[in-house]
């Protein structure tokens, strides 16, 4: 005759029975028999509405899973030639992307002639990674990826 130890729909430690006397004993207030500890010597079995326990344990899962969350890939175009102007407006927006816990893809991407010039693409990344260094970590390096410089960034973990 297996033996289980019981809690009680109030919370409160019945004791050992068996596991015939525990279905009874759920069985005249109305309620279930749900194992909670099968491997614990005895098992340890309590009292409870399961559908109730169930769905409260949903609500737990589905607020839990509002609370996260996801994190963005957002891109942040440049030229070798973006003006200091249009430089302070993409800072100020990659700024606020870091804020809100987004990483970001600062893409260079030259034209025409601009190729034969990529150091000015590399200038404005160290320009970048001076500006932005107390607030990101650098994911990937600066590559050149055909006609652009592509460089992943990521906010610190405070």
């Amino acid at each position: 005759m297996p033996r289980v130890r019981v809690i009680g729909s109030d919370g409160e430690m019945v004791g050992v029975l068996s596991r015939d006397e525990a279905l009874r004993l759920a069985e005249d207030e109305g309620l279930d028999l749900v194992e909670i500890q099968p491997n614990a010597d005895p098992p340890v079995c309590r009292v409870m509405d399961f559908g109730k326990f169930r769905f409260e344990a949903q609500k737990k899962a589905s607020a839990a899973r509002k609370k996260t969350k996801q994190v963005e890939i957002k891109e942040v175009k440049f030229r070798p030639t973006t003006d200091d102007g249009d430089y302070a407006i993409k800072l100020r927006n990659m700024r606020r992307f870091i804020e809100e816990g987004d990483k970001i893809k600062i893409t260079i991407r030259f034209k025409g002639r601009e190729m034969a010039h990529t150091e000015l693409g590399v200038q404005m990344i160290q320009r970048l990674e001076e500006d932005l260094k107390d607030e990101v970590v650098i994911e990937s390096r600066p590559r050149l990826e055909g006609r652009q410089m592509v460089m992943m960034v990521a906010p610190k973990k405070k």
